[in-house]
């Protein structure tokens, strides 16, 4: 019978550092806390306390499963093969070898959590794609990555709110705003964050020539009330303005879009897609506050840099990312120098090789 005893040895270690990396001792000690305020009959007198309790439970206890699941599978899948080597029954092998193979799988998703050191890495993101320089082109390449992104959502189970869509004026978007809801939503769509350059035979041109078009995403952290810094009402300027829609039966008839102008800063902020104006303008000043918080630990980023001497590219408007559809198919991250030659299935949102070379990348600190 084949010997599995290398692969197991390294599966169990891997568990054994999974453990740590996840502080899962430290987790059951956080689960049973939590437990006990969740089963409090007055958790609910505080609504916002009583949903952070919930989040809290519902993410240590998953992390405690996840390593008892992965542990418990290693531990059948060592039993099976002592079992077989005992009794000399070659047909456990193909099990064993499936199993090897699934659990190989699943852990190295699990090892991308190692990456993961930001603050607010494990939030739901907010995220804005941008047409840039291309004209027509590059608001059809702005549409492409608002697929793109919703498809890789999708791929994870993570849920997407549109917020805000503008409308290219003949094919396209010009912006789009929309919120990633799923655990490490921000972590993983820092890495997209920067300037993505298409080169294609553009579909628009008459004459069927090769085009460059560029699109912008950024993406900030959702933060909790708490969180949100002080906003002057004396310091916006709001805005009312009907909804876009398709026509028809479904279009918008009241001003109900809301455009938020913080003036000192010159950030602005819109959204449309809720069904009242009043439900627009808290969505439109959740995002407002959002990018304000990120907009500070920037210029906090920036003071201390300047006090320690330390020098960095400054990541927005940079391109991080070539997408070249003609003459040849290739997808190039300029950052970590991935690449794929399968453009279709990265548009299509496979894009997580992308992402864990740029975490990886990051813990390099190149």
């Amino acid at each position: 019978m084949r010997d599995f005893s290398p692969e197991l040895d390294e599966l169990r270690r891997r568990v054994d550092d999974a453990r740590g990396y996840l502080r899962v001792d430290d987790a059951r000690v956080r689960l049973a806390e939590l437990e006990a305020d969740a089963s409090r009959p007055d958790l609910w007198d505080d609504p916002e306390k009583a949903r952070a309790v919930t989040t809290e439970l519902a993410r240590v206890r998953d992390d405690v499963e996840l390593v008892d699941g992965l542990d418990g599978t290693v531990s059948d899948l060592e039993t099976l093969f002592e079992l077989g080597r005992e009794e000399d029954d070659d047909s456990v092998e193909p099990d064993i070898d499936k199993g090897v193979v699934e659990l190989r799988a699943r852990l190295d998703q699990l090892e991308l959590r190692a990456l993961f050191t930001g603050e607010y890495d494990e939030r739901d993101s907010i995220v804005s794609i941008s047409a840039g320089a291309g004209g027509t082109d590059a608001q059809d390449w702005a549409d492409m990555l608002l697929r793109m992104y919703t498809r890789w959502a999708q791929r994870r189970d993570f849920s997407v709110e549109l917020d805000d869509r503008n409308e290219g004026q003949e094919a396209g978007i010009t912006s789009a705003t929309f919120i990633v809801k799923g655990r490490y939503s921000y972590g993983m769509l820092t890495a997209e964050k920067g300037v993505h350059r298409l080169i294609r035979i553009s579909p628009f041109d008459a004459n069927a020539r090769r085009q460059t078009a560029f699109a912008a995403l950024d993406v900030v952290p959702v933060l909790e009330a708490t969180e949100e810094p002080e906003i002057r009402e004396e310091d916006l300027r709001i805005d009312t303005y009907r909804s876009s829609g398709a026509g028809g039966q479904h279009v918008n008839v009241t001003d109900s879009a809301v455009r938020i102008t913080h003036l000192p800063t010159g950030i602005v902020v819109s959204c449309q897609n809720e069904r009242s104006q009043l439900q627009n303008k808290a969505k439109a000043m959740q995002i407002l506050a959002a990018r304000l918080a990120e907009r500070q630990r920037a210029e906090r980023q920036a003071e201390i840099d300047k006090l320690s001497g330390e020098k960095r590219d400054v990541a927005f408007g940079s391109q991080i990312r070539t997408y070249t559809l003609a003459p040849y198919q290739l997808v190039k991250d300029e950052r970590t120098r991935y690449e794929t030659g399968n453009v279709e299935a990265v548009l299509d949102g496979d894009i997580d090789g992308f992402i864990e070379a740029w975490l990886q990348w990051r813990r390099r600190g190149e």
